[in-house]
């Protein structure tokens, strides 16, 4: 009895732990949304002081709160709406372009003075872009409208189909799903590229085959498995054949994360810069994938990868790093990829539960709060490690936000 006893007594102080923790990074998540609507202008539907795509990560950031705290659902139905009809005036369409080398990736928001490729790609491969801004007719279930969220960078499109779909999650709204689902016509008529037969561009512009663009390819595709039904099987057959491409390239290099593109072979550059958020949109996918047609040894790449990543990426306190802070060269791209990290990490968490990945996201969020916080207005900066380094944009907060959240959800 006296055992039974203290296993009771033991059994209510964890639950009591668990709930003062959650209570802590929920007030904590609170206010950084506070901060971040401080960002947000009703007139455009965006946030000043970030680009484009960041602004569709702002808004899922939003929703993810919302998901797991019911007291800001009204706000933040609100800002989906405005952002809704008041964003796609500001779309770049064709005016930016994008370049990667070793540890800088950044979007330019005007016309593009040469078409961006990998570094060793031939004239011929540059010139031969079967893509264009015309070519947007859908091969996937026909959607809502799209077109003011298509700008002419694959990844772009994705991010703000992610962001509508965690939208219509929280709202039942299906003008949101309607234009996740164009988006991702949109994404289909961009495959395949000359390497496997398979794949899709970074941008309309742009002959590099990275990972970011095909990660989002594969997590647009499973999220709608699990939401447009009806066409369930569809979408299942594009993530499977996606992710099929995906390591027959190579992208997952020996150490097991995942390079940031294709070199000009055809084969994952080891070269590279292993980023962050290249380790975590593709985990939110796998779960996805998962979930739609289940299959074991979607869970257990999502945790190879997962794990490889906190191997290479975190610090001796568990802390995330991207090899841009020790540059200064984040901004304006770099500065959102750990929150995309976490904010996957978390989803993984959810259904392969995994004490490490606990850690890693709560040193993250507590390192953020305490060591990576402008105490006067909780603005949110770029090295979660610390100490807070000014000036603080929307990227910069909404991106550390993505780990107070994420602590919600795993705590």
């Amino acid at each position: 009895m006296k055992c039974a006893r203290y296993s009771v007594l033991l059994a209510l102080c964890l639950s009591v732990n668990v709930a003062s923790a959650q209570s802590n990074y929920t007030s904590y998540a609170e206010s950084a949304f506070q901060t971040l609507q401080e960002f947000f202008n009703n007139t455009s539907g965006l946030w000043d002081t970030c680009g484009w795509w960041n602004g569709a990560n702002c808004m899922t950031v939003i929703a993810d709160l919302a998901a797991v705290d019911s007291s800001i659902l009204a706000s933040a139905t609100s800002v989906f709406a405005s952002t809704y009809t008041r964003a796609p005036p500001q779309n770049p369409s064709d005016e930016l372009y994008k370049v990667s080398y070793p540890g800088i990736v950044r979007t330019f928001y005007e016309k593009a003075p040469f078409t961006s490729v990998n570094p060793g790609q031939n004239a011929s491969a540059r010139d031969n872009n079967p893509h264009s801004l015309d070519n947007l007719a859908p091969r996937a279930p026909a959607g809502g409208n799209p077109s003011g969220f298509l700008d002419s960078c694959y990844d772009d499109n994705s991010w703000w189909a992610l962001a509508w779909i965690a939208a219509y999650d929280l709202t039942n709204n299906t003008d949101y799903l309607d234009t996740s689902i164009g988006i991702f016509g949109n994404l289909t008529a961009a495959w395949p590229t000359n390497c496997s037969n398979g794949g899709i561009p970074w941008c309309v512009t742009s002959t590099y085959i990275n990972a970011i663009a095909n990660e989002l390819f594969l997590s647009v595709a499973a999220h709608l498995a699990n939401r447009d039904t009806a066409n369930s099987a569809t979408y299942i057959s594009w993530a499977q054949q996606e992710w099929d491409w995906f390591n027959a390239v190579h992208m997952i290099n020996s150490e097991g994360t995942i390079n940031d593109g294709l070199g000009s072979n055809c084969v994952g550059d080891t070269s590279a810069t292993v980023w962050s958020y290249n380790q975590g949109v593709v985990l939110g996918g796998l779960v996805e994938l998962n979930r739609a047609s289940p299959n074991s040894s979607y869970i257990d790449a999502a945790n190879a990868i997962a794990q490889a990543a906190i191997a290479n990426l975190t610090d001796a306190n568990h802390i995330l790093h991207d090899v841009c802070e020790a540059t200064d060269t984040c901004a304006p791209d770099g500065t959102q990829f750990k929150g995309i990290f976490v904010r996957n990490l978390a989803a993984l968490q959810a259904v392969s539960p995994n004490d490490e990945y606990v850690q890693v996201i709560q040193a993250n969020a507590d390192s953020i709060w305490n060591n990576d916080r402008d105490a006067s207005n909780n603005s949110l900066s770029v090295d979660w490690a610390g100490p807070f380094v000014s000036p603080v944009n929307a990227s910069t907060h909404s991106s550390a936000m993505d780990a107070l959240v994420a602590a919600i959800a795993v705590s």
